[in-house]
Formats: C-alpha cells, structure tokens, sequence
C-alpha cells in the first residue's frame, strides 16, 4: 500500500529529477493563472469620456467580431433633437448632451498632434474634463486643445479636418484629450449620434429618474434606443476598443492553452525519462511484491506531490505578474487604454487545479510504463538505453517523414485557404516522423559532427557517449529539434507572407508613388486634391452603411449620387436586383433611397455608392491612401508620397505588427519551456550518469576533463537538434513560397529572420552546456569525494 511515509521516502534524494517537473508545473501555473486574471479582466468597460454621466441614451447593438467590429446604426440629427427635448424635462435630469464627434486634429509644428477626434464643449462635462486656462468655444473658428500640446490660449493653430486645414483660435487648455470646439461647429461638422449622455441633479432617485427616461426614449424612437446606467454603460465602448480587446483575447487564451498543452508535455517527458531511468528499481519493487497498481500510485503519488506545490506556487507568481503582463499587453496593442486588472479568486484557484491535473495527465503515460516493468527488469542495465526501436516506431517514423514531405510538395500547388494548413501539418508530420526515427538518425549525425573534435580525448569521449546512450541522446534533442523547427516555421511563415504581400502589390500597380498619411489616421480631401491631377480625385471614400445591419461601402467616382452598386452575395441575402430602389442609413443617421444600378462580382466592398454622396453623409470619411503620379518624397497636409514597394511594406509591417508580437510571444513561450525541458534532461541525466563520471574520475580524468566531456556532449547534440530543426521547417517553407508566387504572379522571396532563429539557437546551446556543466561538475566532484575517503566503522 501506497503509504505517505513510504512516498517521502521515495522522493527524499530526488530532488534533482523533480526539479524540472516542479519549475515546469509552476510556470505553467503561472501562465495559467495570469492569463485567467487577464480573461476575465479583458471584459468591456465604461468609456472614460462617459466617466460622470450615470446615465447614457445609447443605439441599440453591441460591435462584434459577428459584424467586424462595425459601430451601431448612428440617430439622425432630427431624431436627436427629438430626443433631447423629451429628456430634458424629464424629472431629476440635469442636462442631456448628445455626443457628436467627428475628425479633427491640431497641427502642431507642421505635423497632425494629439487626439483625432473632436468634440462639441458640453461633452466635456460628461468626462470630465476641466478647463485650467482661458474660456470655452463659443463660436465657430474657437478651439480648446489639451495642455499637453503646449500651446497657450490665444494663439492661432490649424485643425486638419476631413475636408483639410481650418484656421481656428485657440481659446482655452483642458485637462483632457480634446479638441473641443462650440457646439454648433460641433452640430454642423459632425455626423449622426450614437450616445447622448444624461447629467442627474443631486438627491435624484438612480431608479425613478432611469424609469422615466426610459420612457421618454421609448416614446421618441421605441425600440431603437437603450438606457444605460452604472456598468452596464460599458456597452457604450467603441469599436475599435472592443476589436483590440478581442484580440487581446485570442492572445491570451493562446497563452493558456499553450502553457497548458506545453507543461503536460514537459511532465511527460520528464516522468517517461524517469521511468527509463529507474527501471531497475521499479522491477526490485516489483520483485518484492508489488503490483503494478502499486507501481502506478508511485508514479502518480510523487507527479500529485509535486503538482500541489508547484501549482500553489505558480499561482502566486501568476498572480503576482499578471499587472505587468497586462500593461505590456496595453503597450503592444493587444488591449485597449483602459484595460486593467481585477483580482478574484475563482481564476486562481482553477488555475491551481489546472496545474495538478497538468502534472497528473502528464505522468499518466508515464506510470503505465512503468506497471508494466517485470521484475527481471532489475537485473538488467539500462545504461545505454536498450533498443528504443520497435516495428511500430520504424512503421509510423517512416510514413510521418514521407507524408509532411508529400504535403511539402503539395503546398507549392495549394489554394489560398489550404496553403496554410498543408505547410504547418508537413512541419508537424516532419518533427514527429525525425522525434521518431531519432535513435536511428543520430548515430550516423554524431559520427559526422563529432569527427572534427574526436582527436582530443574530451571530444572523443562526448562522441562516443552520445552514440551509446541514444535514449538520453534522443531525449536530449527533441526539444530542441522541436523549439528551433517551430521558431523557423512559425517566423519564417510570417516574413515570407509580408514578403509575398509586398511582391504583390508592387507588381499590380504602375504609379510613381502612393500618398499615405502622415501623422493622420487617413488622408483629407485637400491632400488628395493637392497630389492628384487637377479634378482627378480617383481614391475611394470609405464608409459604413445600415441595412438590416452594418455593410462596407465605398465612395466611387463611377456612380451618379442616386446609385448604387452592391456586392452579389450582399444582393443573393437581401433579394435585391438590379434596378431595385433600397433604402440605406448612413454615417450622419439619415436614411436614403438609392438605385442599385450594378451587382459586380468581384466588387471591393460590399456597397458601392459616389464619392460624393459618401462625404455629403459622413464628414469624417477619409481615405486609407491613393495611388498619384507625383513622385516619391513630396509633404502635404496630413500626407506625403513614398515609393509603391515601400508603401506596400510599410502597410504589411503595420498590419502585421500584432501579428509578429504574438508570434513572439508564442516563439518565447515555447522556447521557454523547451529550454526547461532541455535543463530537466540534463539534470536527470548527469544524475544517472553518477557511475561513469565516478569511473572516470577514478581512471584519471581530472573534474574539469569530465565537465568539459559532458559540456561538449550536450553542445555537440543540441546542435544535430538545431539542423534537425532546420530540415524539418525548410522543405515546408519552401512549399509555402512556391504557392505564394503562384498565387501573387511574381517571384517571392523566402524570408527568415536569422537572428531570432540563432536566438533561439543559442539560448538553447547555452541551456543545455550550461546544466551539463553544473551538474555533471557537482556529481563528479561528489562521487569523487565519496570514493577517495576511508572506510568508517558505520559504512564498513
């Protein structure tokens, strides 16, 4: 019977083969749980502009990943006016402020600065923000601009606008983002509304004052208006901060699982290590009369001892690490400014059951290997790790190679939907076929890689001891065979896609130049006006039109102002036709009636409209970018021109921003714990190798002759893993570039950036030396010290 006494006796003097095991369930406990916190952190939040209204009047609809992020369908000005005078009577409000917003930037020394969104003044009050110097606007051309731009009250500054420059005056300093300008510019440059926020009078009952504006609203616009108090204004959060939230989301929950899948993994190899390892003294248990049920407790007993320690531990470090995490997460752009951590308890206590069920899942396959030990086993020697090949590892090495070979082939003729998976299943296929056939690769690669320094006796020794023990030899390499192929794939995939992107868009466009913003979050009529020939404008307007829900339109220069074309499969979901007159809502709440005159099938947005009609119902259209013909280099308001090939890799290396941190952080995530792993084997196997260090240090060697030995031994491996891992991700990159170019039409680059690759290279190489050094060092010199000290009347 597995007793508690009989358990600590079994792990006292194990420390070294645990401690792998602790460190991996700990960290990914960590992981766990600060990614727990930040989940259930990442919820939306009531918008600080809305701070000091506890009451908002909102459009009904939530943006989503369900309608890419689009903003709810906006009140007309009409229906807004409506509204605010049945508010304002309404009992214990105070004031009812809509919320109109449009695009303005200040111009501070030639370049767009601050916020670039302004409002009418009386929205301040809704933050709020405070004026510390000057007046507020009260007419056109008045402005009140944040401090921290450094411009005083009284002194001229542009507003860059989506129709261009506007001279204003600067009247007054907020402690907030700003600008504000007068309400009436506020009214005459902004379009429809989507919040109007209520003011209440002091002593005002929460309850009776939301009864009655709800009534109110329901009687104006019925169902198309919500009222919102206390947290539920969070639904009030913009679309851009709910898009960055869902990103930040992805990421984290990426996170757990990776730290989750990644630490049953490390434990597992720990303990199937272990178990190899102590074959022998699972076959004399064996012998004496346990069963395997026994054998199995054992196994379990320590992998739950461990487990409650490192999960408790983990939790706290999660815990402790998750604010810092969370900020990095806010710099990066995975989550919005407003985003914070909040402490509960339920995330860290399943954090903690998810790390002892990690280290339980993880020593499963483990202690059925170790049942099934015979007790014969305990006369045999393990030291050189026996045949690892079987038929069934022969059988399913050899068809996992040739399959990721064939799916590497395959790739270079994929389509765009299949090209992806087809290059990470041959990666994968690659690594699990080669972890497989390992014993039988790495004899021949150490015979190859060990020549040049087998004259020496310490690079003799560390070849020949890596050729005998392939187990730990196999062992010792898959994780870095698995960390360097994944490190290669995953970053290689990404460049060689910006690389493919930028190939492609060079080669589709004859223009001189692209006109991009410049400090701006897009391009303004006048410098469009300014770059193009004279009444030339050709760039499309984007904007966001309503239906039954939000659909992309751009402004075409094709269409007269009562049509409209649309997409076909926007024209097959609604049943519309050519011909058919359709009504739709635009940007400043007004509805309409438009011609559908064209349904294209391969039309860039799904409603087509004129450019015109774009900027008559949405003031703050501006357009992403244009192709002209004035050359490269030239400054306009907002904008200036650079080369087409520069554009296009700027715009990928924008786009793709996120998408490298986060494979960033998958990359260090993995490379993490398969240095752990790289450490743990190490460790274990410096303490089994206790005899034949003794042996040698008995035969002469000196300590730092057998150090040296074990350190070589381990570069000498990680390195045949490190090509390994080159081999495995090389055919399937080079798969993913023939289908880029045949998919782009021009020849693409294949791209991996090397110096994170001998990053991770060279953290791995100095892990595995590293440990091997320490740890084969302390066991010789002990064992040593232990052989050369007389015999004792208690040990003789």
């Amino acid at each position: 019977m597995l007793t508690p006494s009989l358990l600590r006796c079994l792990l006292r003097g194990r420390w070294t083969g645990l401690a792998g095991t602790f460190v991996a369930l700990c960290l990914g406990a960590a992981v766990l749980t600060a990614s727990a916190l930040l989940l259930t952190s990442a919820g939306p939040r009531v918008p600080a502009r809305y701070a000091a209204a506890p009451l908002l009047v909102h459009t009904p609809g939530v943006p989503g990943d369900d309608n890419a992020f689009a903003e709810n369908r906006p009140w007309s000005p009409e229906t807004v006016e409506a509204l605010v005078r049945a508010l304002t009577p309404v009992p214990g409000v105070a004031a009812a402020v809509p919320d109109r917003a449009f695009y303005a930037q200040a111009v501070v020394r030639g370049r767009p600065a601050g916020a670039h969104e302004a409002r009418g003044w009386s929205t301040a009050a809704l933050a709020p923000h405070r004026l510390v110097a000057g007046r507020p606007p009260v007419r056109a051309g008045e402005v009140v601009l944040d401090r921290a731009l450094g411009l005083a009250p009284g002194s001229p500054v542009t507003l860059l606008t989506a129709r261009g420059p506007a001279p204003h005056t600067v009247s007054g300093l907020t402690d907030g983002p700003g600008p504000y300008v007068s309400d009436g510019e506020a009214a005459r440059l902004g379009g429809g509304v989507r919040a109007i926020g209520l003011l209440t009078r002091p002593g005002a009952d929460p309850a009776a004052v939301r009864a009655a504006v709800r009534r109110a609203v329901l009687g104006v616009v019925g169902g198309s208006g919500r009222v919102l108090a206390g947290p539920d204004r969070a639904a009030a959060e913009p679309a851009a901060d709910a898009r960055t939230r869902w990103i930040g989301m992805q990421v984290l929950t990426a996170m757990a699982l990776l730290g989750g899948f990644v630490s049953v993994f490390v434990v597992a190899s720990t303990f199937a290590f272990r178990v190899t390892q102590r074959r022998r003294e699972f076959g004399l248990l064996r012998a004496v009369g346990a069963t395997p049920r026994q054998v199995r407790l054992i196994v379990y007993g320590e992998a739950l001892a461990v487990g409650v320690v490192a999960a408790a531990a983990g939790a706290l470090l999660g815990a402790a690490v998750a604010p810092a995490v969370g900020g990095v997460l806010v710099a990066a752009g995975f989550e919005p400014e407003s985003f914070g951590v909040r402490f509960t308890p339920l995330p860290v206590a399943a954090a903690v059951v998810a790390g002892i069920t990690a280290g339980l899942l993880g020593a499963w396959s483990a202690s059925g290997r170790a049942a099934r030990v015979r007790p014969l086993e305990a006369l045999r020697d393990h030291a050189a790790g026996g045949t690892p090949m079987t038929r069934v590892r022969w059988i399913a090495g050899v068809v996992s190679v040739a399959g990721g070979l064939a799916l590497a082939v395959a790739s270079g003729s994929a389509g765009e939907d299949a090209l992806v998976n087809d290059v990470l299943l041959a990666a994968m296929a690659l690594i699990a076929g080669l972890t497989l056939l390992a014993p039988v690769v790495f004899p021949p690669l150490v015979r190859g890689f060990s020549w040049p320094i087998s004259r020496p006796a310490v690079g003799m020794l560390a070849g020949r001891s890596a050729m005998t023990a392939v187990r730990r030899t196999a062992a010792t390499a898959a994780p870095v065979l698995l960390t360097v192929g994944f490190a290669v794939l995953v970053t290689g995939m990404v460049r060689t896609t910006a690389a493919a992107y930028t190939a492609e868009r060079a080669a589709s466009t004859s223009a001189a130049a692209v006109l991009v913003p410049d400090g701006a979050p897009g391009l303004s009529d006048a410098a469009l006006e300014a770059a193009s020939a004279p009444g030339a404008i050709t760039a499309p307007l984007p904007t966001t039109v309503y239906g039954d829900r939000p659909l992309s339109a751009l402004g075409d220069g094709g269409l007269a102002g009562d049509e409209a074309a649309v997409s076909e499969w926007v024209a097959r979901d609604h049943g519309w036709r050519t011909g058919d007159v359709v009504p739709l809502t635009f940007e400043d709440g007004r509805t309409v009636r438009l011609r559908i005159a064209a349904v294209p099938s391969g039309a860039p947005a799904e409603v087509l409209v004129s450019r015109d009609t774009v900027r008559a119902h949405d003031p703050s259209a501006l357009t992403p970018e244009a192709y002209v013909s004035r050359p490269a280099g030239m400054v306009f308001p907002g904008a200036r021109t650079v080369s087409v090939a520069d554009r296009a890799a700027g715009d990928q290396a924008e786009e793709d921003r996120l998408v490298w941190l986060f494979t960033l952080l998958l990359v260090g995530v993995s490379a993490g714990y398969s240095g752990l792993a790289i450490v743990n084997t190490q460790v274990m196997a410096a303490s089994a190798r206790a005899r034949e260090f003794a042996v040698l240090r008995l035969s002469g060697a000196t300590r730092r002759q057998v150090t040296a030995a074990a350190a070589v031994e381990a570069a000498l491996v990680t390195g045949i893993g490190a090509v390994l891992g080159l081999t495995v991700a090389v055919p399937a990159l080079l798969g993913m570039r023939a289908g880029l170019a045949q998919k782009s039409g021009a020849a693409v680059p294949l791209v991996v950036p090397w110096p994170t690759v001998a990053a991770v290279v060279a953290a791995c190489l100095v892990l595995a030396a590293g440990a091997s050094t320490v740890f084969s060092g302390k066991t010789s010199f002990t064992l040593k010290n232990a052989h050369s000290k007389p015999p004792t009347s208690a040990n003789a």
